[in-house]
């Protein structure tokens, strides 16, 4: 089945239904949707994209992106989304492990055909917005008569492919089939408890397309979501005034910034009943503070990852004193119950996956390995096999997928994180999670940020904090007890990712106390 064709049903039946609320082109309704998305794929299929084909599409989330993304599927052309700022080699890498067909982008996305031999190269390209050399006007679609039959797809018949940062190797390509999608679609609608009719601040794509897949209208924020830790809080708090939406799933970065003015200004977000959390750990505070800008809302944090969205979820009403203060004591982080569409296990931390010793390497309550997560929207490998030998188990013909997550399951069955097995620290004094540590760290409301090292040898938790009384890091001190610590430094700012402006940098992180040390040392 086809994904559009959920999208088509919608059209049928609630025509004048909200589909897309964007304030840069105002509001589409099913049938307007439906209408756009037709004439979009009658211009593909005049320009010669044909199923299969992949086409590379630059657009921010918009209206408009929903109309280019649905179009490709009408067609049958797979939908190809990379991270230009990630940088030039890493548009080269992506466009060798596939040749796109077509690329579609914004008229400023277009300048990186300077840069990239490998854009250059895409054959048909087409121009959202203003006028560009070389390419076509994605707005003859409004001239052409629309293309209403829907290419026939199977369960793994491609439908949308991302690819990883990276940053460690050779970008891995994750594809989507559209029985994939529906899959998701299906976990994220129960989980999510989407309802035709109501409206949704949306501000993460893949919620969109299952807000419209289940008849809800998107409202789409008037920021920047590149870079959620930036937005302009107040733009988005006006049209959540506007629109009253019911629900909204955003990153902590997102909400924090919402939070925080919604502190300053005293206003409440009245309308919501429903807030979601996820794609970056999402500790208990942020859970409270939105508790207190919100108070009709159900607050929930979603743990999954780019393979498996959703894998667990809890409501902020569901954590307990115990649950703090277990986090304090360096249990880590509670992602909550695994949803009912998944198949979550534990198992010991580079085993060597033979399936064979599947069963007795699975761990019980309490025991910390690697999360491994198994379900119908769960990825079952990537473009050409790449990454699949490090990520993917094969047990009696089930696909197993490593998230490369260390945690372990509670007597309730609820998950605990403690952080990437890869930044275990093991020394003298035994295994430690960094990441463990920065969570009873950050349960200190003066705490903005935390992040532990090892450095040369020694155990270092930097917090970024505007002041802290000799008390307050005396106590800190004692309740981190457990983790051995050989300092704790204290920053009022301390290095982030340049996009989300979320995550530690932690490279950036080991040369500030390098040159700290340099700076101690007597000259």
């Amino acid at each position: 089945m086809n994904i559009t064709e959920i999208l088509r049903d919608h059209a049928q039946t609630r025509p004048r239904a909200a589909a897309i609320i964007d304030a840069h082109r105002g509001t589409l309704t099913f049938a307007e949707l439906e209408i756009e998305s037709s004439r979009g794929a009658a211009l593909l299929k005049r320009s010669g994209i044909e199923p299969g084909d992949a086409v590379l599409v630059f657009c921010p989330v918009s209206a408009e992106l929903y109309i280019i993304l649905t179009a490709l599927f009408r067609v049958g052309a797979v939908a190809m989304f990379l991270d230009p700022s990630a940088g030039r080699k890493h548009i080269e890498q992506c466009c060798s492990l596939l040749n796109p067909a077509a690329l579609i982008a914004t008229s400023k996305a277009h300048l990186l055909r300077l840069v990239s031999p490998a854009l250059r190269r895409i054959p048909v390209k087409f121009a959202v917005g203003l006028p560009v050399p070389g390419a076509a006007g994605w707005s003859r679609a409004e001239s052409v008569k629309p293309h209403t039959e829907i290419h026939r797809c199977d369960t793994d018949t491609p439908a949308l492919i991302t690819f990883t940062s990276g940053s460690t190797g050779t970008p891995k390509a994750a594809v989507r089939g559209h029985g994939f999608l529906l899959a998701q679609h299906a976990a994220l609608e129960r989980t999510l408890r989407l309802t035709a009719g109501e409206s949704d601040l949306v501000t993460l794509p893949v919620f969109a397309l299952a807000n419209l897949a289940s008849g809800v209208t998107s409202i789409i924020p008037n920021v920047d979501l590149r870079f959620p830790g930036r937005i302009d809080a107040a733009k988005v708090i006006s049209q959540i005034h506007e629109h009253q939406p019911q629900s909204t799933a955003a990153s902590p970065a997102f909400l924090e910034r919402v939070v925080d003015h919604c502190e300053q200004s005293g206003e409440r977000l009245s309308s919501f009943k429903k807030i979601f959390t996820g794609g970056a750990p999402v500790f208990p505070r942020l859970l409270e503070r939105l508790q207190g800008v919100a108070p009709s809302a159900e607050i929930v944090a979603v743990y999954g990852s780019t393979e498996a969205e959703p894998i667990a979820e809890i409501s902020c009403r569901d954590i307990s004193r115990d649950d703090l203060d277990a986090e304090i004591s360096g249990r880590g982080l509670i992602a909550g119950l695994p949803v009912e569409e998944i198949q979550l296990r534990v198992v010991r931390d580079q085993w060597n996956q033979s399936s064979t010793e599947f069963e007795t390497e699975s761990l019980e309550a309490g025991e910390t390995g690697e999360i491994v997560v198994t379900g119908d929207h769960v990825l079952k490998g990537y473009l050409n096999r790449q990454g699949d030998s490090e990520t993917k188990i094969h047990i009696d013909g089930r696909v197993w997928h490593r998230t490369g997550d260390a945690g372990y399951l509670d007597e309730r069955g609820r998950l605990w994180l403690v952080g990437r097995c890869s930044a275990r620290v093991k020394d003298q004094r035994g295994v430690i999670y960094p990441f463990a540590v920065e969570c009873a760290a950050t349960a200190f409301p003066q705490i903005r940020r935390s992040a532990f090292t090892l450095h040369r040898g020694r155990r270092v938790l930097c917090v970024e904090v505007d002041r802290m009384s000799e008390e307050e890091l005396n106590t800190l001190k004692e309740k981190l007890s457990w983790a051995a610590l050989d300092e704790i430094r204290i920053y009022s700012r301390l290095p982030v990712d340049s996009r989300h402006n979320a995550k530690i940098d932690y490279p950036a992180l080991r040369r500030l106390l390098d040159r700290s040390l340099m700076a101690q040392a007597p000259s």
